[in-house]
């Protein structure tokens, strides 16, 4: 399967606007809105594009963590699967070189990462040994990364329409508003379709549409979700994964931050504790890249010291959502607060 230009130029438009209505985004594309939303439907069904919802996992709200795993060889698929059901555990990679897997994990703080993820990884057999690194602060997320087909006055356009939820959710002077219960409920809706409406969360909840309206309009506007729209690595242009582990001399992590924006690769930046105190994903063309965008940082980021890069060879799990060895998505998700739920949805 291949993805058309119009199939990019729909997902462009999504990941700037995730919510956008079909009429509006029709404007804006030329496209007639049943046209948008039946393309839509059918790269969600093969899985080459999605929406989703995940908390955002600052470190001024909450705990994020970045954590390196080893286990028995022959057990490792076991392993993968097993930490891959954490709904703690957004994202699971397999790692080429110094760790088998790594995991990002966001929890509502750190005593919950230490008392409720922590043991339960001890628990795995195969597991054999884990490192963890703490997210002082994020800079960069992935809902920023963009395919870039679209005109700018295009993007312009979207971005005019787009609703609260596609704020830059870790922006220093974001304010998380505090969710009750009842409104963390519409979370996991929201984490296996991003573009979910109320009258639909209200008909599996057995809500009323008026309600679940008035707590969907709280919840997008409380910044404690980042909305993205993602695609099948291999349908970007972009197959390799690379993260960086380096150091940033202290006072200078914002100014390595901006000038890494500029890249349009990078998918993820952020200041860390452990062995080193930068991080930094980068989606690239090709494995010949990396040596290139190596040279990049070091020529925009003066005193950087870049200790050690990882070639992921595999996607498991992305922000939720299971994939398949291709990086499609399988449809499975591994929501958050999904015990919240009424039995059987």
């Amino acid at each position: 399967m291949e993805l058309s230009e119009e199939d990019l130029r729909l997902v462009n438009a999504l990941q700037i606007s995730p919510r956008i209505s079909w009429s509006d985004a029709g404007s804006v594309l030329g496209v007639h809105a049943t046209t948008l939303a039946s393309r839509w439907d059918r790269l969600r069904a093969v899985g080459a594009a999605w929406t989703t919802a995940h908390l955002m996992g600052d470190p001024k709200d909450m705990c994020l963590a970045m954590v390196d795993i080893d286990c028995e060889m022959h057990l490792r698929p076991d392993v993968t699967a097993a930490v891959a059901q954490l709904p703690e555990v957004i994202t699971v990679e397999e790692a080429a070189s110094n760790r088998d897997l790594t995991l990002t994990v966001i929890t509502q703080d750190l005593e919950q990462f230490s008392t409720h993820v922590l043991p339960r990884l001890k628990e795995i057999r195969g597991l054999t040994k884990y490192h963890t690194a703490l997210c002082t602060r994020i800079h960069t997320s992935g809902y920023a990364w963009r395919l870039n087909v679209l005109s700018k006055a295009e993007q312009q356009a979207l971005r005019a329409l787009a609703g609260p939820e596609a704020g830059n959710p870790s922006a220093l002077d974001t304010v998380v508003a505090p969710l009750p219960e009842t409104h963390l409920a519409l979370i996991p809706f929201l984490a296996r379709d991003g573009r979910a409406t109320a009258a639909e969360i209200a008909r599996a909840l057995g809500r009323n549409p008026a309600t679940v309206q008035r707590q969907l309009g709280r919840v997008l506007a409380s910044r404690m979700l980042s909305f993205r729209c993602e695609i099948a690595q291999q349908f970007s242009g972009f197959p390799i994964t690379v993260q960086w582990f380096a150091n940033v001399p202290p006072g200078q992590h914002e100014a390595a931050a901006t000038e890494l924006r500029a890249i349009r690769n990078i998918r993820f930046s952020a200041s860390t504790t452990g062995r080193t105190n930068f991080t930094m994903i980068m989606w690239l063309r090709s494995l010949a890249d990396v040596m290139e965008m190596e040279l990049t940082i070091q020529q925009r980021i003066p005193g950087i010291e870049l200790v050690e890069s990882v070639v992921m060879l595999n996607t498991a799990k992305r922000v939720g959502w299971m994939l398949n060895p291709d990086s499609t998505a399988t449809g499975t998700v591994v929501p958050p607060y999904g015990e919240l739920l009424p039995a059987g949805i």
